[in-house]
């Protein structure tokens, strides 16, 4: 039996091309104003919570400052990351994935069982018998808080989004503050995804799957 499925495959491949380029054209965008706000409102650095760093040509896109074309790709990419994010749910639901891997019980809360899933895994043993505590708790953050709330916040920080469904960016506390919100998730993200690539790196096997669908322990040729 094949251990990912086409629809997760094609998904992950698509959804990390988009973050990317979400992340990068993200941070020239954040060079616009390096003020960080909670509330509707916020020009005033005095107000401001925290004051962001201005990153580096080589990390943003373009690889120059250029708000409009940032803003350009940011859309561009956005697409991709929202449609797909709403087209694995249907999927994962529709296969079992989320019920089979991904939702947890009280028991995977605790210490115990996450302190067994790191053991596990640092010893070379993790996922071979599929998602252990940590990992449906990690996937499960990342699929239904992370990702939404990109999308949600993205869309609440977009012009004209606002007068559509205002109840939305109040929901969130006001614009500045699914501004915030934005930033933290994606950094989140990015610190997830940061891990996601070492541990794969480590084994080198979970690469191929994802490109070929694997198959799980067991079965035969």
């Amino acid at each position: 039996m094949i251990r990912h499925a086409l629809s997760t495959r094609l998904w992950h491949w698509v959804n990390a091309a988009a973050i990317i380029v979400l992340f990068m054209s993200g941070l020239n965008i954040s060079n616009a104003h390096r003020y960080l706000y909670w509330g509707n409102y916020g020009f005033d650095p005095a107000d401001a919570w925290l004051k962001v760093i201005r990153f580096p040509g080589w990390a943003t896109i373009p690889q120059h400052y250029n708000l409009a074309v940032a803003r350009d790709w940011h859309i561009i990419a956005a697409w991709p990351f929202a449609v797909g994010l709403l087209l694995i749910w249907i999927a994962m639901l529709a296969n079992g994935h989320f019920r089979r891997d991904l939702t947890t019980t009280q028991r995977d809360w605790t210490p115990g069982a996450v302190l067994a899933s790191v053991k596990a895994h640092s010893g070379g043993a993790g996922g071979a018998q599929g998602y252990n505590p940590v990992q449906r708790i990690l996937y499960g953050m990342v699929f239904g808080v992370l990702l939404p709330m990109m999308v949600i916040t993205g869309l609440a920080i977009s012009p004209g989004f606002e007068p559509a469904a205002p109840w939305v960016v109040d929901l969130l506390g006001g614009r500045q503050s699914a501004r915030s919100l934005h930033f933290i998730a994606s950094w989140a993200i990015f610190g997830f995804v940061v891990i996601h690539v070492v541990l794969a790196l480590i084994d080198w096997r979970r690469i191929v799957e994802m490109v070929t669908g694997g198959r799980k322990q067991g079965d035969t040729a």
